[in-house]
């Protein structure tokens, strides 16, 4: 496993350790960022180094049966992104023995897919380093001999962190949001997403583990039920007890009237974004999806769990 020391990997290891059967192996560049007890487990191995250090675990990546991969590099030194998003994954794969190993979760990210599900185009062209390289990356995995043996996971705004677990990016200023709402209720926006908690992509992950595709390559989009917008305000309005009175349409005119009077700088991308909007996608995947209870499946939920006192 990579990457367990993020916010996804802690809940996801915490799963695993639950059970008897795995033989562990973490690849960590920073094990004292690992807040979870692992050093005295015998089925726990730490592995030293980062994605870019694998050469000398060659001949272990022979003999791993599963590998989850949840590790990835957001910024850096220029070319870092591309050696560890794409090189350094892809080489790690192309480690793994097709006869051997019986299943690879990959995770990418959901801001590659269009509304179907399908390769984003402008990703490729105009996306950050991070976005970019994970098209890239996803492009390339057919060309693995183990191609048939992964599943890719996209997942989409990820909350999750206790004091246990880090925060991811999101919920680390989840509170500093909160704090708008008394002014965001009068706005209404013409957008939408998908969330999910890191534990209920744990959940899905320790699914997909115990049941491997039987039919090759598959992919999954991870994220509860769409949410526009304006739900979303409403929900959380409903939560505080903040009472709507009236809503003022955002149209695009306006936002461009703001970027041009204020002169906000916006790379091609956040601009790309503000005019798609709705980055939605058919066939998400939640652990109510494979007949489960989800950890949290309202914003209501995600409040509570953040520790975000309602009314």
């Amino acid at each position: 496993m990579t990457g367990a020391s993020g916010c996804i990997g802690h809940y996801i290891l915490e799963l695993l350790l639950e059970s008897d059967r795995y033989e562990l192996f973490l690849l960590l560049r920073h094990p004292e960022k690992l807040r979870l007890a692992v050093r005295d487990r015998p089925n726990v191995h730490i592995l030293h180094g980062g994605l870019e250090d694998i050469a000398p675990y060659a001949d272990l990546l022979g003999t791993i049966d599963i590998a989850i991969l949840t590790a990835a590099a957001w910024g850096g030194a220029p070319g870092y992104v591309e050696a560890i998003n794409i090189d350094a994954n892809l080489q790690l794969m192309a480690h793994l023995d097709p006869q051997r190993c019986q299943q690879v979760v990959y995770f990418s990210t959901a801001s590659i897919l269009n509304r179907r599900s399908a390769p984003l185009l402008e990703a490729g062209q105009m996306g950050t380093d991070y976005i970019r390289t994970k098209y890239e990356c996803h492009h390339r995995l057919p060309d693995l001999p183990v191609y048939d043996k992964i599943t890719t996971v996209f997942p989409t705004l990820v909350f999750g962190g206790d004091k246990d677990k880090p925060y991811s990016f999101i919920s680390a200023g989840l509170k500093d949001v909160t704090r708008w709402v008394g002014l965001v209720r009068f706005f209404q926006a013409d957008a939408g997403f998908h969330f999910a908690h890191a534990q209920d992509i744990a959940t899905v992950i320790n699914y997909l583990i115990e049941h491997p595709s039987s039919t090759g390559y598959r992919e999954y989009v991870l994220g509860n039920p769409p949410l526009t917008v304006n739900q979303a305000v409403e929900q959380i309005c409903d939560y505080f007890g903040q009472r709507i009175w009236f809503r003022l349409p955002l149209s695009m005119w306006l936002a461009d009237v703001l970027i041009r009077v204020f002169r906000v700088q916006m790379a091609p991308w956040d601009y790309f974004c503000l005019r798609y909007r709705h980055f939605v996608y058919t066939g998400a995947v939640s652990p109510a999806s494979f007949g489960m209870e989800p950890y949290c499946s309202t914003l209501a939920d995600l409040m509570r769990v953040h520790g975000l006192p309602g009314r």
